[in-house]
C-alpha cells in the first residue's frame, strides 16, 4: 500500500503512517462538538467502541499514547508511591521522566527476559512502608508493556500477563497496561481483547501507530477511573474541542486496519529471515512477532543506518550496534524485496 508520494522506505516507525485517502474522507466527513463540554459525538462513540472491545466501562480519548500512560500513572498513584514496571519499559526509556515529575512516584526496575518480566520478578520488585520503619515508599501500581517495544516487538503469553495481574493483586497494586500496539498482540496471539485484558485495571492503546490514524490514544478502564483520569487530562492540558475528526480516523482504524496487521507481521517475519541469514548481521528471532525488528551489526549502527539511507531506506539507530525496523501499512511486498536486495549487497 502507498497512498503518498515518496521514493523512501520508511521503517523507523509505524508513527510515520500517512491517513489513507478513505481514512481522510472519513474525517472530512465527521460529525463534531466540544468533547471538553461531552457533546462530541465521535469521540464519545470511539470512547466507548475501544472501551467495550476491551471488556471495560468506559474510556478517554487523548492526543497521545505518552499523556494517555502518564494520565493512568497519575490517577493510579500518590506522591511518593512507586511505580513497578519493565527495565525497557517505555514509561521509563522513552517518556521523559513523566513518572517522576507528573506523579512525584519511583521506580522500581524489574529485569526482563526475551523482552519480558514474570510474575515471580514483579513480586520480588515490590516494596511496601508498612514493616519497613518507613524506609520503603509504597509500590501501588505494576506497568505491563504489550507488545513489548525493546523486547523487540514479543508479545506476552496470557498465561503471564494473568499471573502478573494476579501478583499485583495480591500485594494491593493496581495494574495498568501500555497496550501501545495491543492490536498487534491480539492479531499475532489469537487472544481476544477482552480476554487479554481481563485481569487490568486500566488499558493505554494508541490509534497512531500500527493501526495508522494520524493522532490519538484512547485509555480505558471502570467508570470511576475515567471519571478521576478526566480529571487530569484537564489538567495536563489534553482537552481538545472538535476532535471528532480525529477520532473518526481512530473509527476508521477499527473497522479497516487490525485484520491488516497480519500482513505486517508476515513480511516482518519474512525480513528478520533475511536479515539474520546475512553476514555481519543477527536478529534475535524469538522476539520476532509483530511488526518490529531488532538486527545487531557488526560494524555501528549509525554507518549501517547511513548506508541505508543512501539507498532510501530509513531506519532508527537504538544503541551503537543496533538498529530498529519496524513495518506498517505503507510497506510492501516489493519494498521488502529491495530491502532484502540492499541487507545482501551490503
Amino acid at each position: 500500500m502507498r497512498d503518498y508520494s515518496s521514493d523512501r522506505i520508511d521503517l523507523r516507525s509505524d508513527t510515520v503512517t500517512q491517513p489513507t485517502p478513505a481514512m481522510r474522507d472519513a474525517m472530512h466527513h465527521a460529525r463534531v462538538g466540544d468533547d471538553v463540554l461531552g457533546d462530541d459525538p465521535t469521540v464519545t462513540e470511539l470512547e466507548q467502541r475501544i472501551a467495550a472491545l476491551c471488556g471495560k466501562e468506559a474510556g478517554l480519548f487523548v492526543p497521545s499514547g505518552t499523556m494517555s500512560n502518564a494520565i493512568a500513572l497519575r490517577t493510579h498513584t500518590s506522591p511518593g508511591d512507586e511505580i513497578i514496571t519493565a527495565v525497557n519499559s517505555h514509561i521509563y526509556v522513552y517518556e521523559g521522566g513523566g513518572y517522576a515529575a507528573l506523579c512525584g512516584a519511583s521506580i522500581a526496575l524489574v529485569n526482563v527476559e526475551g523482552g519480558l518480566m514474570n510474575a515471580p520478578d514483579v513480586e520480588k520488585a515490590i516494596r511496601k512502608q508498612a514493616g519497613s520503619l518507613s524506609h520503603y515508599p509504597d509500590g501501588s501500581l505494576v506497568c505491563v508493556e504489550n507488545t513489548s517495544n525493546r523486547g523487540g516487538g514479543a508479545c506476552y503469553p496470557q498465561a503471564t500477563l494473568d499471573a502478573i495481574a494476579a501478583v499485583a493483586k495480591a500485594n494491593d497494586c493496581a495494574v495498568h497496561m501500555d497496550g501501545a500496539r495491543i492490536f498487534n498482540a491480539v492479531i499475532a496471539t489469537g487472544v481476544p481483547l477482552d480476554r487479554m485484558v481481563r485481569d487490568y485495571d486500566s488499558i493505554s492503546i494508541c490509534l497512531s501507530k500500527s493501526l495508522g490514524a494520524p493522532i490519538g490514544s484512547v485509555l480505558v478502564g471502570s467508570k470511576a477511573f475515567i471519571a478521576r483520569a478526566h480529571r487530569w487530562r484537564k489538567m495536563f492540558g489534553g482537552g481538545m474541542r472538535q476532535s471528532g475528526m480525529i477520532a473518526s480516523a481512530g473509527l476508521y482504524a477499527l473497522d479497516h486496519n487490525i485484520e491488516r496487521l497480519s500482513d505486517d507481521h508476515q513480511r516482518t517475519m519474512t525480513l528478520a529471515n533475511a536479515i539474520n541469514s546475512t553476514d555481519g548481521f543477527s536478529v534475535d528471532m524469538d522476539t520476532v512477532e509483530t511488526n518490529m525488528i531488532y538486527f545487531h551489526s557488526e560494524t555501528p549502527a549509525s554507518e549501517v543506518m547511513g548506508h541505508l539511507q543512501s539507498k532510501g531506506i530509513d531506519v532508527m539507530d537504538i544503541q551503537p550496534n543496533t538498529c530498529r525496523i519496524v513495518v506498517h501499512l505503507h510497506i510492501t511486498d516489493e519494498d521488502i524485496a529491495q530491502i532484502i536486495n540492499v541487507f545482501s549487497e551490503m
